[in-house]
């Protein structure tokens, strides 16, 4: 055998798979069936395969290493500080295979199901490569320690045992190819078969490795003192010594061992360390998921995996501090430092050592060979990579799945082409690291979310041993390869927001908004309206939408408007649920989340069944709970329907589109009293975001002095009432703080606002209101261009009373606005909207307007929402705003 080669065959030993079971509640009987096929138990199923994965040839040629670099105190420190490593990973795995039922899969099946399946198959894509490599560099090293112990040209450590007569075989890279294939190829055929002919070659390898763990027990008693001749190093100079004794077990020879004593490795002349050693023994204390790798082929995986696991990790943590014991109170430290196979040395028959490195390194490939197969199996059935893996859910009569097991070894046989793999021995073992991270974390966060169906009957664990787990695995990441270590976590990171964009929308439950909803839930709590303050007012937007077809460009319009508030698409669906069997509305949500997701607006979905529209309006602004702005389509307004072909129409053909001019200012009402701000979109059927913003953008680039560009025009006067005496009421301020939201938006950032001042121009005021109003904007920190408006002939057409034709028209309801001072003729509002159209050069993209507030009669309704249409008729998209909460403060 080679003088690296042990080096090889020790970092292949840390190699494992992982496979884990599916938390469902319904299973089909394609799963039923799989279940029925179910046989291996604890032992064969789980302790046997976590033990050899385990072992590996690690017991065999680095438990010498460790103790003569480290001395038995330290060695027994780092197998405790890694064995509470990996003891965190194994209680989060009990925990979440005891949670429910289980399916194959390993690792990805846990994780998947738990942190969704973003995680879980990026993980599952790495760990499939991780087995896949990890299988080939298996093979690899035991076809260098076969060339090297009875190739032709060679002699190693291990061949030293052999006569020289043995050496029959022809060396090289064609030679170890085909070595390798064939090697492969029996591992293949075993897992092709079935799991439970590889359970029966494993249990065999077991025992023979087990033999060959007797063997070196019995040999530390039985073997006499003895004279070991240390193999040759490059890297030693002449006078390094070149023989040590066997001493048997001595307290002089113990004494010499307690103690570091950290030198060059003979094998790679790198100085060792107590990092470099750790590292290195680390690798053989992983391979704990060895057993999850069969979950699917497990009788009862919640009971076998949590009991077999722990008993292998308890079974190798003590052979291997037994190991260190015996090894250092009977061998001199040159013997432990220079020679990794001087356990075939003072064996009491050599060749068995020999055979116990060789069935352990052949285990190991297979147990990675059926894992990676598993796993590639898992996620196929998931689907989560579309057609691409579909020919690898095809499975035998039995389940076997062998399109996966051939796929794996198609790729591990690509592989062993590459001929030396050392430098992907260490990011296997780093991907199997961070797959047990991945495995704390899932537990922490299911842990964390404290969600009523996460009860494993497991309990050894709680949130500090999964952080525990967590930072060690990560800890030993960096410690074995820092470089190799953030190449696997960004490679994961990218295959994770591949599957985000890409993928399809599991059933499986995100556990991302179990988090969310514990600590949405939790800081709500914490809200106190009593510490409210106008400062640190912003929109809180409810918007109801009669047809979501006809109503696109107003939604994403108002989705600029709420300036990182709450917005809500409110909708309410007549009828009652009296008359109904099941609840309408549950399956009404799916394409309204569609239609959110579609238009890329961040807002929330609120439907309602009612009786009529205003109770349903009522009912939802009581469950809303904010101090929300009421924003309705106005009525007989909405043309020119885009289709979404996954939204269906919500309007019933058979009863009327519109709802009454009553109904409509009754709702308006109710809003008022309940203390909410309201707001009415008009003509937004005619607003395209994209072309509104893209031409501004075009104008603006085109001149040079400002005159033309995008504009929101704010009319803050109460125009229904021309002397109120006032342009800075709650609901200008409100208007103004509105239209000032709007201009901070990223989009509307490039837009103007233009203020608009209506005052006599006959009259003294003229500039001292100007005045009044720039002072007003600096306080506020408002940027406007303000633009005084000449309105004598308008004003002179208002309070003509004792018109009959008016008074009927009106139906007596001259007195009967509560905020209206005089009765407004047609006459006058005509007025009023042509000087709105004569001061909109250029158009304005939306146009703020004054709401007043409707009348407290009932009867005069129709007569109000006639004034408000006609005010703002053919105006193009328009917001009249009626606030009546304070918004706005001058105070720090």
């Amino acid at each position: 055998m080679s003088e690296k080669a042990p080096l090889v065959n020790y970092r292949l030993t840390t190699k494992n798979g992982a496979e884990s079971k599916d938390e469902t509640a319904n299973r089909s009987p394609e799963q039923s069936q799989d279940r029925g096929r179910r046989k291996l138990g604890v032992i064969f199923g789980v302790v046997i395969p976590t033990l050899l994965s385990m072992f590996s040839v690690v017991v065999f040629l680095r438990i010498g290493f460790v103790v003569g670099q480290a001395g038995l105190y330290q060695a027994i420190a780092m197998f405790l500080v890694a064995y509470i490593i990996i003891t965190m990973t194994v209680f989060s795995v009990c925990a979440i295979s005891t949670n429910g039922a289980l399916d194959a899969g390993g690792a990805y099946y846990m994780i998947s199901r738990a942190l969704g399946p973003e995680f879980g198959g990026s993980i599952g894509i790495m760990f499939f490569f991780a087995n896949v490599c990890g299988s080939a560099l298996y093979i690899l090293g035991l076809v260098e320690a076969i060339v090297s112990a009875f190739g032709v040209p060679e002699a190693s450590e291990l061949g030293a045992v052999f006569e020289a007569s043995h050496r029959v075989l022809p060396s090289g890279y064609w030679w170890s190819l085909l070595y390798g294939t064939v090697l492969l190829s029996i591992c293949f055929f075993v897992c092709l078969v079935g799991a439970q002919i590889y359970a029966k070659a494993t249990f065999v390898i077991f025992l023979i490795v087990t033999t060959v763990l007797a063997s070196i027990f019995t040999s530390f008693f039985t073997v006499e003192p003895r004279t070991v001749t240390l193999p040759h190093s490059s890297f030693m100079n002449a006078s390094t010594q070149t023989a040590a004794n066997y001493t048997g077990l001595r307290l002089h020879t113990l004494e010499g061992n307690l103690w570091a004593s950290y030198t060059v490795d003979y094998t790679t002349g790198t100085m060792m360390s107590f990092a470099t050693v750790f590292a290195v023994m680390f690798n053989g204390c992983t391979g704990i998921m060895a057993g999850s790798n069969m979950s699917g082929d497990l009788k009862n995986p919640s009971y076998s995996i949590p009991r077999g696991t722990l008993t292998a990790v308890f079974t190798t943590f003590v052979t291997y501090n037994l190991l260190s014991l015996l090894a250092a109170s009977s061998c001199q430290r040159p013997i432990l430092q220079r020679d990794y196979s001087f356990l075939g040395a003072i064996n009491v028959w050599p060749p068995l050592v020999t055979v116990g490195i060789y069935l352990s390194a052949m285990s190991a490939a297979m147990s990675n060979l059926i894992g990676a197969s598993r796993v590639l199996y898992a996620l196929s059935k998931d689907n989560l990579f579309g057609g691409v893996l579909a020919l690898a859910r095809t499975t035998s009569r039995n389940g076997n799945p062998w399109a996966s097991v051939l796929a794996s070894w198609l790729l591990v046989q690509m592989v062993l082409f590459t001929g030396k793999l050392n430098t992907i021995a260490g990011i296997v073992t780093i991907i199997f690291l961070l797959v047990y991270a991945t495995v704390n974390l899932a537990c922490l966060a299911l842990e964390w979310a404290s969600a009523p169906n996460f009860r494993p009957s497991f309990r050894c664990f709680t949130w500090h041993t999964c952080t525990l787990g967590i930072l060690g695995c990560l800890v030993m990441m960096f410690l074995i390869n820092a470089i190799y270590a953030f190449a696997s976590i960004a490679f994961m990171l990218l295959l994770l927001m591949v599957i985000h964009y890409l993928g399809p929308i599991s059933n499986w439950g995100y556990i991302s908004q179990a988090l969310i909803f514990h600590q949405v839930r939790k800081y709500l709590l914490m809200l106190d309206v009593r510490k409210d303050h106008i400062k640190f007012w912003r929109p809180q937007v409810l918007l109801m939408v009669a047809n979501p077809r006809s109503c696109v460009g107003l939604m994403t319009f108002m989705n600029d408007l709420k300036k990182s508030g709450l917005y809500v698409l409110g909708h309410v669906k007549l009828g009652l649920l009296d008359e109904r069997p099941s609840n309408p509305l549950q399956s009404c949500y799916h394409p309204w989340l569609a239609l959110v997701d579609h238009l890329n607006i961040k807002a929330f979905v609120n439907l309602t069944l009612a009786d009529s529209v205003r109770r349903g309006v009522q009912n939802l602004l009581f469950i809303t709970g904010f101090e929300h702005s009421l924003d309705a389509v106005y009525p007989n307004e909405e043309s020119g329907e885009p289709l979404f072909p996954f939204f269906p129409n919500v309007r019933d053909a058979h009863k009327p589109k519109d709802i009454k001019e009553e109904e409509y200012v009754s709702i308006i009402t109710d809003a008022v009293k309940m203390g909410k701000n309201v707001t009415l979109a008009r003509y937004f059927s005619l607003f395209n975001k994209q072309e509104v913003l893209g031409a501004g953008r075009k104008t603006k680039t085109k001149t040079h002095h400002g005159t033309v560009g995008l504009f929101v025009d704010i009319w803050p006067l109460n125009l229904l009432r021309p002397d109120s005496g006032s342009n800075v009421d709650v609901c200008s301020l409100f208007l103004l703080q509105l239209a000032c939201v709007l201009h901070e938006t990223r989009a509307w950032s490039q837009a103007r606002l233009r203020l608009f001042l209506c005052v006599e121009a006959g009259g003294s005021l003229w500039d001292e209101e100007e005045a009044k109003l720039r002072l007003m904007l600096k306080e506020l920190r408002m940027s406007a261009q303000v633009q005084m408006v000449a309105w004598d002939q308008v004003v002179a057409l208002h309070r003509v009373r004792g018109r009959e034709r008016d008074e009927e028209v009106h139906n007596g309801c001259k007195e009967a606005f509560s905020s209206n001072a005089a009765q407004m003729t047609d006459d006058y509002i005509h007025a009023v909207n042509d000087l709105i159209h004569s001061h909109g050069d250029p158009p304005p993209a939306v146009r703020f307007l004054y709401l007043p507030q409707p009348p407290a009669d009932t009867s005069c309704y129709r007569a109000y929402l006639h004034q408000v249409d006609l005010l703002s008729q053919d105006l193009g998209p328009t917001l009249l705003v009626h606030g009546v909460t304070p918004v706005i403060t001058t105070d720090l």
